[in-house]
């Protein structure tokens, strides 16, 4: 019979030292029905990485300004035009890289600067 207790009394200190560290990773509150409030450990799944995809597009925004910048901009049509001829990647990237209002705003600023 103690031995009983004894596995029952492991199993709880278990199970309560299991709750205990999910909860230390975070966790949200809710009211139950009966006015009970409940911690739940917080679910940590993937996130979309949105500073990532940000930080992404403002180097790349950057690095067609300077292109511009540096190439002048008949130089820099050519390459594109010469993109759009190629296969279906090369016509992505002829997209991705046209000349459009950010990258000429920014190739002024860089052209401010530097030249």
């Amino acid at each position: 019979m103690a031995d009983a207790n004894m596995q029952n009394f492991d199993q709880r200190l278990r199970r309560i030292s299991k709750q205990h560290r999910k909860l230390a990773g975070g966790y949200v509150t809710s009211v139950n029905h009966d006015g009970l409030i409940i911690a739940q450990p917080r679910r940590h799944g993937p996130r979309f990485p949105w500073k990532g995809l940000m930080l992404t597009a403002a180097l790349f925004l950057l690095f067609k300004g300077f292109l511009f910048a540096s190439l002048g901009e008949i130089t820099y049509e050519e390459r594109v035009s010469k993109l759009r001829a190629g296969t279906v990647v090369e016509q992505a990237g002829a997209f991705a890289m046209q000349a459009d209002p950010a990258t000429l705003w920014v190739s002024s600023q860089i052209r401010r600067y530097i030249w």
